[in-house]
């Protein structure tokens, strides 16, 4: 199949999904009880978008490119679609449109060295940049100390570099790790349905969403669902090796590293005076130590050669 088949298939699949979550009742339209589909029908899309039901027939099909941004907002406004899904929507307009294709926003950059002094000086929060594909490319010793399950997994790839997508659904540890698995996996699904929005042409995105199609079942039946995240923020619970169980809250920020690729900035904290403060404090310690001691035996090593 190629780009230009799998781009219709997305929006097809995606406006379809939403339609079908919108009840008449929700989009102001009289009920009956004879309804041989889900939610609202595309003659009625059509109506409260105002336009005609073979052009809506002809978007749904994968035809979005040319469509105004008034018209796609009144689409839009109709599927009641949140900030996230109508930002996605969007996105899926502007990579059909025949332009000239630009390179991948997200592109693989190295993480300037006074971005790692910025993580090495944050000492009692976990912090860690991943990029859009969610490879974790840069942490401080306290974000690489509360995911060592992760870090230390097969999924990680030869660099050492791990992967929320793959860590959450190749690695059946993830499910011990994180308490809320589900959540947090219908989480990771909907921030890389978003980055594909973003970057349909990033052959490594593609390679990896292929990859976790063909292994998992729990990525298909979530992927099929089509949720869309852009922010990523809230409570995560882990159930740490070390440490016992942990509750944290974690909020996630665009981080420009380079003039054409943004990756997230994302921290990790406990509330004050809570078990799970305490219970970070002493991961912090424990890091603060390996880390030294790891530094003092390459020292020593050097000293000796």
């Amino acid at each position: 199949m190629d780009d230009h088949s799998d781009h219709r298939a997305e929006i097809r699949d995606f406006l379809a999904s939403r339609r079908a979550k919108i009840t008449p009742e929700q989009a102001g339209l009289p009920t009956s009880t004879r309804r041989r589909v889900p939610g609202l029908r595309r003659e009625e899309v059509a109506v409260l978008a105002g336009v005609s039901t073979e052009w809506y027939t002809r978007l749904e099909k994968g035809h979005i490119s040319g469509v105004s941004e008034d018209v796609l907002a009144a689409v839009a406004q109709v599927l009641q679609l949140d900030e996230d899904e109508r930002t996605y929507l969007f996105d899926l307009a502007r990579a059909a449109r025949p332009a000239r294709r630009t390179p991948s926003r997200r592109r693989d950059v190295e993480v300037p060295p006074r971005m790692q002094w910025l993580l090495d000086s944050i000492t009692m929060s976990a912090a860690f940049v991943r990029n859009g594909r969610l490879d974790v490319i840069a942490h401080n010793a306290l974000g690489r100390a509360l995911h060592a399950p992760m870090f230390d997994s097969p999924t990680s790839d030869k660099r050492g570099r791990p992967n929320f997508a793959r860590y959450h659904f190749l690695d059946t540890g993830s499910q011990d790790f994180f308490v809320d698995w589900e959540a947090g996996a219908a989480a990771t699904v909907a921030l890389l349905r978003a980055e594909a929005g973003r970057e349909p042409h990033d052959r490594a995105l593609r390679d990896l969403i292929g990859e976790l199609s063909t292994l998992s079942q729990d990525f298909r039946t979530m992927w099929a669902v089509h949720d869309v995240r852009i922010r990523h923020d809230g409570v995560k619970r882990l159930q740490h090796p070390e440490v016992g169980e942990l509750e944290l809250t974690y909020q996630s920020v665009d981080l420009p590293v380079s003039q054409r690729a943004v990756h997230d900035l994302s921290l990790y904290t406990a509330e004050p005076g809570s078990t799970s403060e305490e219970r970070l404090k002493l991961l912090a310690s424990l890091a603060a130590t390996a880390t030294h001691t790891a530094r003092t035996n390459v020292t020593e090593t050097d000293q000796r050669h």
